[in-house]
């Protein structure tokens, strides 16, 4: 983004990587894969770099509203100083804090899930995938990202981006706004377990199984590694993938 306000110029859109995009070694290759996504389709895009820090997403949920104000005053002067109107973030905590917690602190943008970048672009006509590629055919089951579906209502672009494939879409037991959460959402991703008899994920992944898929889609760095673990568990991994949906559309681009 510095070197193109340098230049005089202004992205179309800025591409929020957040934290497990930029850090996470499972999640980014999702980033990776949006990148190219919007490489092949000649988005005009920028990223912060070293300029974006923490939503304060984890900060809020986890009850530290001091630390939560200072990251999100510091990013909003970064985004305001660029001008920036347009955010995409293939993380619904990102997504859910930048649309909906830093209005009331300045920073007011147009934000948009991954999910729904991918559906418009689909619906322009600007993705064409070559018959479904790989996953022609294929068994995939979405699970709804808690902070996407019931947070904020999105529950057809995900699924549309699913149907753009040449893919049988199942659903689970418990699906849009019934689903169920991984049990790494609300700042749980960095706690310790609290006592029961079932860890959250193993009751999720064991209803994703249910549905016999190939693939268990996910839209979510949190979903991704409790949905990635629950297969390992079930000791599944040689026959049902997680993947993004950047994943699945860029391997079908």
């Amino acid at each position: 983004m510095a070197d193109m306000a340098a230049r005089g110029e202004q992205p179309d859109v800025l591409f929020w990587v957040g934290c497990a995009g930029s850090f996470d070694d499972r999640y980014k290759k999702v980033t990776i894969a949006f990148v190219k996504i919007l490489n092949k389709l000649g988005v005009k895009f920028a990223v912060l770099g070293t300029e974006e820090s923490c939503t304060g997403d984890p900060a809020r949920r986890a009850g530290n509203e001091f630390l939560f104000q200072m990251l999100a005053v510091q990013n909003i002067e970064v985004l305001n100083g660029y001008g920036v109107k347009k955010i995409v973030t293939a993380c619904p905590h990102c997504f859910n804090t930048l649309a909906n917690e830093y209005p009331e602190l300045g920073g007011n943008y147009e934000v948009l899930h991954h999910s729904q970048f991918l559906q418009q672009l689909i619906n322009e006509g600007r993705i064409k995938l070559q018959g479904g590629g790989e996953f022609k055919g294929k068994r995939i089951t979405y699970h709804d990202s808690c902070y996407l579906g019931r947070a904020n209502d999105v529950y057809e672009a995900p699924r549309e981006v699913l149907q753009a494939l040449d893919a049988e879409l199942v659903e689970m037991k418990r699906s849009r706004r019934h689903g169920l959460c991984c049990g790494a959402g609300g700042s749980q991703m960095f706690k310790e377990a609290e006592p029961g008899t079932k860890e959250v994920n193993i009751e999720r992944i064991e209803e994703a199984l249910a549905a016999s898929p190939d693939v268990v889609a996910v839209a979510c760095p949190f979903c991704m590694v409790m949905m990635t673990d629950g297969v390992k568990n079930k000791e599944r991994e040689a026959d049902v993938k997680v993947y993004d949906l950047a994943e699945l559309i860029d391997k079908s681009l």
